[in-house]
């Protein structure tokens, strides 16, 4: 007979094995916030494995995400955090092919959340992965416009043995129905860049051309009358009324030291002015007419007008009002329309450098900590720009967040242009390898809090974003440096935003079978409803809960009252109502104001929030 062996464990060094294509139940758990930014919706970080991170997002995003900016790892073999560059080991015959279908399943999830009538995807990469990549892209994309962006974020050069060295790495758009590059200041070719020049506004007044002799125009308003200067000053005094048919502009009565501009050819013969005198009055009034130059043998000054274009290229933006001239005509310049030029696709702008503006500026915001190969703040900044300058409510995803660049650049954004867009950036939490063997010598191991804190999520990005809001650094020192380029001010005044940090949490079937898993649930129907304002984290004891932007029906039969808190809340734009009866769903619909959106809960929420099934993984 064998004798069975026996040992204990203590609980905590137990793991629970789950087979590979076991349904997963996925909740979030809040690690914290930050609220500087009034009633603007919430960035969200998740810390958590971005696949899954992506199937759960399926829930609260699908379809609404304006634009996915991702640094995905290179695959160039190096050894430190894991989403940067160490997906598999450089000696591996089949690293291509495993990368690639590593980044195909992320990106086939990715298409699901983008906005499949406006939006644009981001994708950074280097020399090495870029021609799969872009294969890659046209087939999970076949429908999309894709272009590529050289950009040059290394001026010194990073040396290749036997190579060229290396300044620069690409960037892939994908452009997603009616998405459009919006046109900037800069064609980001270089730093010092011609401006335009200001176009000619000023024409003359004076009609030109066949049917412009004052006989030409016999009936109707008379546009034969003189424009009155001073005759020694050359002053504007007044508009004349205008002369009948007939009548010599010579008899037309002056005051001593007048002088009468006449609408003239240049050989002598009388023109009419472009419109009638009450017209010309107006235009003086407004500024939109001016006297030139004096002829130094006459006397007399031309008078030129602004055109109906012009004046709708002031109400546009095109031209802007700079002030006025002392004898109170219009001072115009380039507006921000009329300088906006299309990007070219080769960048080279000192803001790019990785150095001076990605490692440099984590080291301000988070003294003493080191993340390497971070990305420019200004360099992702520009690249979000060109695609969500427009879009001041703009949806934003980075499911390989690293330090968390996204969110600060959008949240930079928003500062310029008063936006509210908001950002969800995932990340893990993996520590570099250096950490990882220092910390295994000394008996720790994944999951003890001492392993944890130097993890890239909770010893980088969350005290990074932090830091960016609050304007201080983790010991709480004022933050010493400045924002550069675009937005210049002191780091340490912050950015008026809000951000809350979660953990992608894994629920057990029965805790959600019983739903007793409401409070890890809840913060996905937050984030569906808008991240926005306060939120319902526990099942309410009157059947029903009311926040600012939406609600939980969890007994139908307190719709009425349910209904009628929802009815009184004009910002509310969502209603989730938990029932297995299409009829009962169907009379709690009827009932909802228009602007409000109902989505169904079955009462078994493991019918909700399954993920990992199926052929995705």
């Amino acid at each position: 007979m064998v004798e069975l062996e026996t040992a204990q464990r203590a609980v905590e060094d137990l793991v629970v094995i789950a087979e590979f294509r076991d349904p997963i139940y996925p909740g979030l758990v809040s690690t914290g916030k930050v609220e500087r930014g009034g009633g603007k919706p919430f960035h969200t970080v998740i810390n958590a494995e971005n696949f899954h991170a992506l199937q759960t997002l399926l829930y609260t995003h699908e379809g609404k995400v304006d634009a996915i900016y991702i640094d995905p790892p290179y695959n160039t073999g190096a050894r430190d955090w894991k989403y940067n560059n160490d997906y598999v080991d450089g000696e591996d015959i089949y690293r291509h092919s495993k990368w690639l279908a590593f980044m195909e399943r992320r990106l086939k999830l990715a298409k699901r959340l983008l906005n499949p009538l406006d939006s644009v995807l981001i994708v950074t990469i280097d020399e090495k992965e870029y021609l799969r990549l872009g294969l890659l892209l046209s087939q999970v994309f076949p429908e999309a416009d894709i272009q590529m962006v050289s950009d040059v974020i290394n001026r010194a050069g990073s040396p290749r043995a036997g190579r060229f060295s290396r300044v620069d790495e690409y960037i892939y758009y994908v452009f997603i129905g009616e998405a459009a590059v919006t046109p900037w200041t800069s064609t980001m070719l270089g730093e010092d860049e011609a401006t335009t020049p200001m176009p000619t506004v000023w024409f003359t007044a004076v009609r030109r051309g066949s049917g412009s002799a004052r006989e030409d125009k016999k009936s109707g308003k008379a546009s034969f009358y003189p424009v009155v200067i001073d005759a020694e000053t050359g002053a504007f005094i007044r508009v004349g009324d205008p002369l009948p048919h007939g009548s010599s502009r010579h008899d037309f009565p002056l005051a001593p030291g007048e002088l009468a501009i006449w609408p003239l050819t240049t050989d002598g013969r009388e023109n009419r002015w472009r419109f009638s005198a009450d017209a010309m009055r107006r235009h003086f009034a407004n500024g939109t007419a001016r006297l030139g130059r004096r002829d130094p043998l006459t006397g007399l000054r031309p008078v030129t007008y602004l055109q109906p274009g012009t004046l709708a290229n002031i109400a546009n933006g095109t031209f802007e009002v700079l002030g006025r001239t002392a004898e109170g005509a219009l001072e115009l310049g380039l507006g921000e329309r009329a300088k906006a030029v299309a990007p070219r696709t080769v960048w080279s702008r000192t803001s790019h450098f990785a150095r001076d503006h990605g490692s440099n500026l984590i080291g301000k915001l988070l003294p003493g900590r080191r993340f390497p190969f971070p990305k420019s703040l200004y360099a992702v900044e520009d690249s979000l720009r060109f695609v969500i300058a427009d879009k001041p409510d703009a949806v934003v995803l980075d499911f390989f967040a690293g330090s968390g660049t996204t969110t600060h650049a959008v949240m930079r954004l928003n500062r310029q242009d008063g936006g509210s867009r908001s950002s969800i950036s995932v990340t893990n939490n993996e520590v570099g390898m250096e950490e990882q063997s220092r910390l295994s010598a000394e008996g720790l191991r994944p999951g003890d809090a001492e392993w944890e804190q130097w993890g890239i999520c909770d010893h980088i990005t969350k005290p990074r974003i932090r830091a960016a809001i609050t304007g201080k650094t983790p010991d709480g020192e004022a933050i010493n440096g400045d924002y550069k380029f675009i937005d210049e001010f002191p780091m340490a005044d912050g950015l008026g935003e809000n951000v809350e940090f979660f953990t992608l949490t894994y629920e057990t079937p029965r805790m959600v079978a019983h739903n007793r898993a409401f409070s890890a649930i809840a913060p996905l129907l937050w984030l569906r409803a808008g991240a926005e304002g306060a939120r319902i984290d526990a099942i309410a004891e009157e059947g029903f809960a009311v926040a600012d932007v939406y609600g939980v029906l969890f007994e139908v039969d307190q719709s009425r009252p349910f209904v009628d808190q929802l009815s009184a809340r004009p910002n509310a734009r969502m209603a989730f109502i938990v029932t297995d009866d299409d009829r009962a769903f169907q009379l709690v619909c009827a009932g909802l104001p228009e602007h409000v959106e109902p989505v169904r809960l079955y009462e078994s929420y493991l019918t909700n929030f399954t993920i990992n099934v199926g052929g995705d993984r």
